[in-house]
């Protein structure tokens, strides 16, 4: 079970314990995060899922797809390591990831 360590926009710190194949967004979501909205579902097509993935993760997460790309680009938000995190699928791999929920646009 991987465990995934959530940073909320007031800087603090929460780690979850999170099923293998669900996606980053579902895993936040349903611990509770109220900031994380998901608006679509998981659909990519909204960005109020995004969250900034720590410098040491970009690599193991992957580069976002080309629909994912055009949506950070309408956040004033976006950053190097903006991802969306229903766009993200929670691995043995990805134990111990780290990302930031994005402040809201």
């Amino acid at each position: 079970m991987p465990k995934l360590i959530v940073v909320d926009r007031s800087g603090d710190e929460t780690a979850i314990d999170a099923r293998e194949g669900v996606t980053v967004m579902e895993a936040i979501r349903d611990s509770g995060f109220d900031e994380l909205l998901a608006l679509c579902g998981g659909c990519c097509s909204c960005a109020t899922c995004h969250v900034f993935v720590d410098e040491g993760w970009a690599e193991t997460t992957g580069a976002p797809g080309e629909d994912e790309n055009d949506l950070l680009d309408s956040s004033d938000h976006r950053g190097a390591h903006s991802r969306l995190s229903c766009q993200i699928a929670l691995t043995a791999a990805l134990d111990g990831l780290r990302v930031t929920i994005a402040p809201e646009d």
